[in-house]
């Protein structure tokens, strides 16, 4: 890793956590999470941190490379042109499908009593929205989202929970 004449290693480590913080999680959608983008990132920033020409600030240069980077991954893995050369997204949300999950089919008042609150992740998993998939992730990670985005999530994941009998605490 080069290391900026007029900066220190920490220093360095500290504008990359900054910048991949602030921009990976933006690109984590289907079967990515938030630490394989975040991990793939650094490895981004690693590289571009060879071309930084000290001209501008780090933490600016390394936003503008990683945006670009992820954005260009976007594009050539998960879009294709139809007949128009109109671009269609080619991956979706998808919905997580268990094949062990809390409720036996035959049986559901099961859920009753074998869940507990190591559980309600993979029940809420389950019967989670995939277009909220995206924003949940981000709202178990610790990561930013806006405030009307996040009531919706924290509403829909009471509602799952309060159908399956349990009441909001």
């Amino acid at each position: 890793m080069r290391i900026p004449t007029n900066m220190t290693e920490k220093e360095v480590l500290d504008t990359m956590e900054l910048v991949v913080d602030r921009i990976a999680p933006r690109y984590t959608f289907y079967c990515y999470d938030v630490y394989d983008i975040k991990q793939e990132s650094y490895i981004i920033c690693i590289e571009a941190l060879e071309r930084y020409d000290g001209i501008r600030p780090l933490e600016n240069f390394l936003s503008v490379n990683l945006s670009n980077r992820l954005k260009n991954f976007v594009r050539d893995n998960h879009f294709i042109g139809d007949a128009n050369n109109n671009r269609i997204k080619v991956l979706q949300p998808a919905q997580l499908d268990y094949e062990e999950y809390l409720i036996d089919e035959d049986d559901e008042t099961e859920i009753e009593n074998s869940i507990d609150y190591n559980h309600y992740t993979s029940f809420i998993d389950r019967f989670l929205p995939a277009s909220m998939r995206m924003d949940y992730l981000k709202l178990i990670n610790n990561i930013y989202l806006p405030k009307n985005r996040k009531q919706d999530v924290v509403d829909k994941i009471i509602e799952i929970i309060e159908e399956a009998g349990y009441e909001k605490g």
